[in-house]
């Protein structure tokens, strides 16, 4: 089977088109993180590839033979709101779960089978995370996903757990742990139904080393991961057409490959791979894409209905500049989103967000 462009869930490097990891990341730098014990966070826009660089670190990891890396996604825990003890039993279940998957260790899940035993599972991420260093043979690394979905007292409970176990590491806690979502830890404002206030993230995990973004594609890279499609199947982009989907999408990850698969696969004609693909063919998928809405566009969409995001987006669309009375991180917010970008002013990120 030929390999197609990728919109759905991580990247499988049997299937789809994809960047090599070093392309997207500082390899160099995040392993020097890890080597030095930092904790630190990846954070990027939804479908920017984030899941599946990290993916791609676990993998790097696990073959050096110097660490035990584990990739965790704590979205589930969501649905559990407040209650504490509940998410933590599915945080420590789901990393029971995937350690057996990606590691085939069985401790993790040893260790949460003795929290169900005694029926208590509120220290239970670090008490985990503590027992299962101590057992391993090398030291742990682990990326936590989606850390941002998670609410209230049970974000705050999972930060500084963390952060309890810092001074352990390496032999008694992860070395490193890397927590990934759209933002950066420290424009967390999480709201305590506890204490009744507004705990930030930077107060409540103060361990962070670095933060790093991972950004859209660059215009080489868009042409790169277009170009391995003719590679593969000898059908070529007229030059015009990498302009017009570079213009729709200024290198939006879920849009490039969306765009390439609406035209090269979705559309049977241009599956005969002598067609060669011409802007407007770029032009009239995209079309399709705003009206189909796609999953991807509609989430983003959706976003318009916050008040923050409303302010921030309405004078764009107007022609007018964002008024100098919008607060700064209300402005970060809607960066971090992927929403709009900063070309020496604030723009809508791309042709076909603001047809959305």
């Amino acid at each position: 089977m030929e390999r197609f462009f990728n919109t759905a869930g991580p990247v499988n490097p049997a299937k789809h088109y994809y960047l090599p990891l070093e392309d997207r990341l500082d390899l160099e730098e995040i392993l020097s993180l890890i080597g030095q014990e930092k904790y630190f966070i990846l954070h990027a826009p939804r479908q920017t590839g984030k899941t599946s660089s990290v993916l791609a670190l676990m993998r790097i990891l696990n073959q050096s033979g110097e660490y035990r890396a584990l990739y965790v996604n704590v979205e589930a825990a969501q649905a559990y709101r407040e209650n504490i003890e509940a998410a933590m039993e599915t945080i420590t279940g789901e990393i029971a779960h995937q350690a057996n998957i990606y590691l085939e260790d069985p401790c993790p899940q040893t260790i949460v089978a003795e929290f169900t035993r005694k029926g208590t599972f509120n220290n239970a991420l670090r008490t985990l995370l503590a027992a299962w260093a101590a057992a391993c043979p090398l030291p742990l690394v682990i990326f936590i996903d989606e850390i941002d979905s998670l609410v209230g007292d049970t974000l705050i409970s999972v930060l500084r757990q963390l952060r309890a176990g810092y001074t352990d590491r390496p032999r008694h806690f992860p070395q490193s742990i890397v927590l990934c979502g759209v933002r950066d830890v420290r424009d967390y404002r999480i709201h305590s139904s506890k204490t009744k206030e507004i705990i930030t993230g930077g107060s409540a995990y103060n361990i962070k080393a670095e933060s790093l973004r991972l950004g859209d594609f660059s215009r080489e890279e868009v042409e790169k991961l277009l170009l391995y499609h003719t590679s593969a199947s000898g059908q070529i982009f007229q030059p015009e057409a990498m302009d017009v989907i570079w213009h729709n999408t200024r290198g939006q990850p879920w849009l490039v490959n969306a765009l390439a698969y609406e035209i090269c696969f979705r559309k049977k004609e241009n599956r005969n791979r002598s067609i060669g693909i011409s802007a407007s063919m770029v032009e009239e998928a995209a079309e399709t894409l705003i009206r189909r809405r796609e999953t991807h566009l509609d989430q983003l969409s959706d976003k318009l209905r916050e008040e923050r995001v409303r302010r921030v987006i309405q004078p764009i669309l107007a022609g007018e500049e964002v008024p100098e009375t919008i607060p700064e991180d209300d402005v970060q917010y809607v960066l971090d989103l992927g929403l709009i970008r900063r070309n020496g002013q604030i723009e809508i990120a791309n042709r076909i967000y603001r047809e959305v």
